[in-house]
């Protein structure tokens, strides 16, 4: 069948919602891998169009976690211990049980045609048959040889496919592209990508960097319990690297009151940047740094509950919100707040 012939005898795109099925046959309760038997009634492919759904619709398994893909497609996420397990889309429960060879297992059917699974947990939190959102904590993430982990896959009519053309396991987000799923003739599944997305890319990305890609802001700027937060804080697993923002020379580096190890770079954009709570700083007074050089390690000194980032940007010494020069969501550099000049880029004043 033409493809596009697939496409115009198809719904436009399978909308990113819960399935209407919530009963289930012991052998799909069983049994990880199995054939969905509604998926290809009515054609033998199907598309799905993850440029149109909304920031609700859709969850990272583990939004700090460290994401490794494996030879056989699936990925293992790494976080910290007693982190919980969120579901990346609304679906229902099609199976919540203990394996002998994935440890405590939850398969989640969605209403896009995908089935995504969640193993290695410590605990399980919902059933079969459940109902979940995008983002509802599905589990506890379990701990096997010293390390703290969930194993994730996603899967097609019980085949598994390759995650990372649907998500970024850099940046943890969904490629917005539209996606042919396409059944074999031995009912396997051909993914395919029938529209890419038009990407902007700024003249050059040498000269800046975001200090922690993939990290989720779990404090803003502004007020907070009647102090002001001068800075984001950046969650992240502990150890990881910090990368500077921009070219520039290291104007301290070093313990801090609450700030903990706190490292500040002066950068010729007009830009002084902080990064605190580090549990190692990499770099010493008087280092010129480039923009993407790693120059700590994160960690949780100073007044601080959690391993994480605190990012400041400072103009003159005042406190300017990080989000006036970075996309804290896509982790991309604003270029609205900064003027070309001919030896490079300056803020906007």
């Amino acid at each position: 069948m033409k493809i596009r012939h697939i496409l115009l005898t198809l719904t436009a795109m399978v909308a990113l919602s819960a399935c209407a099925q919530t009963q289930f046959s012991a052998l799909e309760q069983q049994q990880i891998s199995i054939e969905d038997p509604t998926l290809f009634e009515k054609s033998d492919a199907f598309t799905i169009d993850f440029a149109s759904g909304r920031d609700k619709d859709y969850s990272f398994p583990l939004p700090v976690g460290k994401a490794k893909l494996m030879s056989d497609y699936n990925v293992e996420i790494e976080t910290t211990h007693g982190d919980a397990v969120k579901a990346m889309f609304a679906g229902v429960v099609r199976l919540s049980r203990h394996s002998a060879t994935y440890g405590n297992v939850i398969v989640i059917r969605h209403g896009n045609g995908l089935e995504t699974v969640y193993s290695n947990n410590a605990q399980n939190l919902v059933k079969s048959g459940e109902r979940v959102k995008a983002g509802q904590t599905i589990a506890i993430v379990g701990s096997e040889n010293s390390r703290t982990f969930c194993r994730f896959s996603m899967m097609v009519n019980g085949s598994r496919i390759n995650p990372s053309i649907i998500v970024s396991l850099e940046s943890h987000r969904l490629r917005p592209q539209l996606v042919l799923f396409q059944k074999t003739a031995n009912w396997k599944v051909n993914v395919s990508i029938l529209k890419e997305p038009v990407v902007e890319k700024p003249e050059s990305v040498q000269w800046w960097s975001f200090p922690l890609p993939g990290a989720k802001v779990i404090s803003p700027y502004g007020k907070r319990g009647g102090r002001r937060h001068t800075g984001v804080d950046l969650k992240t697993v502990n150890r990881d690297n910090i990368l500077a923002a921009f070219d520039g020379e290291v104007v301290f580096s070093g313990g801090f009151s609450g700030y903990g190890n706190l490292i500040r770079i002066r950068h010729e954009n007009g830009l002084e940047t902080y990064y605190s709570h580090n549990s190692k700083n990499l770099v010493k007074v008087g280092d010129q740094v480039k923009a993407g050089d790693i120059i700590a390690l994160t960690g949780q000194t100073g007044r601080a509950t959690t391993p994480h980032l605190h990012f400041e940007t400072r103009v003159g010494g005042q406190p300017v919100n990080p989000a006036t020069y970075f996309d804290l969501q896509t982790y991309n550099i604003r270029l609205e707040s900064f003027n070309k000049k001919r030896d490079g880029y300056v803020i906007k004043r």
